[in-house]
């Protein structure tokens, strides 16, 4: 077994060193997710800390590491009777992305099933993990299932299997650490909350720093029984003071001040629900804990806040998590020196109750566009000229709940949110012969196809005597994520400020929708000479976003130009990613200007894409109240659906939620 780097070894990283070793001290805190470029020690330090744990006593022969001085009553493996156990080092264990439902929670043992015919359990990561950690990396590409099985058992302390004729209950409770690289995909804010800390890592820019942490890494690799050797002594350390903060832990006081302050302060950042304010309680409690205290402090709280608030206060998606320093210490002054009435101060602040007679800020209200600067020109539908000058970015419109777009028939490709698709999980439609390797067993079908043989093949025990032919693969059918390929004009006939606005904040909101569904993302931008791909497939949603936030507007519109660099693109992502189906969505007027027939060239691009059965949708931009209606023509030649700015909201009058060419299959 390889000798892990020394947790007191790593250099720099105190927040996530900080966050880690509470976790340790108090598992109830919730486990931590660790935010940060690649190449920045985070799995380093997660491994690092399993070393420091506390050995643990467990009942001999138990599958669950149950504690012989109180023994689970419902473990599967018992009921045990109290006595002397065995000691073992505390397990971490790690979840692979790739994991399946089975090697997460446990399923039924089917290799016992059918050759002895009993029904048998056999435990999965969560079982292995109980009273160890459990880590997880790039948990942002962790399959949204997985993450809230994995998270209601950290939540609840325990496991519920209820699958193919097995009820299973056993303890779980670990310390739960996720990795991930923001540049890959955000977490659900309902899964981000689930975590009980956040900190973001970075590398640092001290020349100095980072020559220590190569050196340190370079002993490492040349002699790692010798390194752990030289930094043993600090090991002990650590390891003895997490010992003596559990011991200490019961008896530390939560005051009524302290509290106060907790409540004040998840009150003034909106936090939802009450978890920060519990999460927040317990970090400060183990913080003075490994401070040997018996009292939590206000540099207590402070911190605690900064941990645990980061990631849970209401924000846009798209923004990075992060707190005001200025405005939590401004809040737990005031909230300490508040009695239980309160001390009467009647200035709510920024952002606080009732507050009228505040101006609003110079950029004008949320979502309202730049009003200030925004010119008297292009208003009424009116567009500029083709050729009008370059205009510097508008901000987005206020984002609204788009309508579900949708690829029509049945995929295969990653699991996600929008499309169909036939998947590992999601509901069991019905039974085939397998392909190639078997997955998912189909118990039922199984049987079914071996009992009229039983006799002919001389059956005699209590099992079924089982042929490959019997086999049958489980057929599933859940959701899949989609390739969403943005193409938005920016030229000078959509460059009024009001209306680009509006097109922003629309795209901006099919973004929130594709972040939501798990899909990947890109963009596509034209406007004066061509198309640039502005953002290639990724499955950063947030970095579309920002890249649309900075999008300049004016020139010509070479609406061929966008598609054609569009169908590239799609191409080029087919073949890396064959299984993963594509939703074209063309934001534009319809209108097309610049070189040799224009229209009937952009016509000819259309095509191409109605050649390939790609599914696509055009945003139609157009306003005012004389309308071409070019975006409908677009749509058609793509063989796709066109939908209006109005048509595009939820919550609209404009009909209900559609598949893409939904219409034109129909007809066919």
């Amino acid at each position: 077994m390889t000798t892990p780097f020394p947790f007191t070894a790593v250099v720099g990283q105190d927040d996530l060193r900080l966050a880690l070793l509470l976790n340790a001290v108090s598992p109830a805190v919730g486990g931590v997710l660790v935010r940060g470029e690649k190449g920045t020690a985070k799995s380093t330090a997660v491994r690092a800390l399993s070393a420091l744990l506390p050995k643990v006593a467990v009942v001999p022969g138990c599958r669950f590491s149950c504690d012989p001085a109180a023994p689970d009553p419902a473990c599967p493996d018992g009921p045990h009777e109290r006595g002397p156990g065995v000691e073992r080092p505390a397990r971490m264990v790690e979840l692979p992305v790739g994991a399946s439902e089975d090697r997460l929670v446990g399923a039924l043992d089917i290799e016992r099933a059918l050759a002895e015919g009993v029904k048998a359990f056999e435990p999965g990561l969560l079982a292995d993990a109980h009273r160890g950690i459990l880590y997880v990396d790039e948990v942002n590409l962790l399959h949204d299932h997985l993450v809230d099985l994995l998270l209601d058992a950290a939540a609840m302390g325990s496991s519920y299997v209820e699958r193919e004729g097995v009820s299973v209950r056993h303890a779980a409770r670990f310390l739960l650490v996720g990795t991930m690289n923001p540049e890959e995909g955000e977490l659900r804010p309902q899964l981000l909350d689930r975590f009980g800390l956040t900190v973001e890592v970075t590398a640092s820019r001290e020349p100095d720093q980072r020559v220590e942490v190569v050196r340190r890494r370079l002993a490492y690799d040349d002699d790692p029984d010798g390194f752990a050797a030289r930094w043993a002594a600090e090991e002990a350390a650590v390891r003895q003071r997490i010992a003596a903060a559990r011991e200490l832990l019961p008896q530390v006081r939560l005051g009524d001040g302290a509290l106060r302050q907790i409540a004040a302060t998840c009150a003034a950042f909106e936090v939802d629900g009450m978890r920060a304010d519990i999460v927040m309680a317990r970090t400060a409690t183990a913080l003075a804990a490994w401070a040997g205290r018996t009292d939590v402090l206000a540099e207590d709280v402070r911190q605690a806040a900064l941990l645990a608030l980061p990631h849970r206060r209401r924000r846009n998606p798209f923004d990075a998590p992060g707190l005001d320093e200025d405005k939590l210490d401004e809040t737990l002054e005031r909230s300490a020196g508040q009695d239980g009435d309160g001390d009467g101060d009647d200035d709510p602040g920024p952002g606080g109750p009732g507050g009228g007679g505040r101006p609003e800020p110079e950029d004008g209200p949320q979502g309202g566009g730049d009003t200030a600067a925004r010119p008297e020109t292009g208003e009424g539908g009116q567009p500029q000229p083709s050729g009008a000058p370059e205009q510097s970015p508008v901000r987005a419109a206020e984002p609204f709940r788009a309508k579900a777009l949708s690829v029509p028939g049945i995929g295969e490709g990653a699991a996600g949110r929008r499309s169909r698709a036939r998947t590992e999980h999601g509901r069991t439609t019905g039974a085939r012969r397998p392909r190639g390797t078997l997955t998912k067993l189909h118990l039922a079908a199984t049987v079914r196809a071996a009992a009229p043989h039983q006799r002919a093949r001389g059956r005699s025990g209590p099992g079924l005597v089982i042929r490959r032919d019997d086999l049958r693969q489980a057929v599933r059918e859940g959701r899949e994520g989609n390739l969403v390929l943005f193409v938005v004009d920016a030229s000078g006939s959509m460059a009024a400020r009001q209306r680009m606005s509006a097109v922003k904040g629309a795209v901006l909101s099919l973004l929130l929708d594709a972040y939501q569904r798990r899909d990947k993302v890109g963009l596509v931008t034209f406007r004066g000479a061509g198309a640039e791909v502005a953002l290639p497939p990724t499955s950063s949603v947030d970095a579309a976003a920002a890249r649309l936030e900075s999008l300049p507007t004016g020139g010509r519109t070479p609406l061929a130009a966008g598609l054609l660099k569009a169908h590239e693109v799609l191409r080029v992502e087919r073949l890396r990613d064959p299984a993963r189906r594509a939703l074209l969505v063309v934001v534009t007027d319809g209108r097309a200007t610049g070189g040799p027939e224009p229209v009937a060239l952009a016509g000819r691009a259309a095509l191409l894409f109605a050649a390939e059965s790609v599914a696509s949708v055009v945003v139609d931009c157009e306003s005012g109240p004389v309308r071409l209606g070019l975006a409908g023509r677009l749509a058609g030649e793509l063989g796709g659906t066109a939908v209006t700015l109005d048509e595009l909201r939820a919550d609209s009058i404009a009909g209900l939620v559609r598949d893409v060419r939904e219409t034109s299959r129909r007809a066919a």
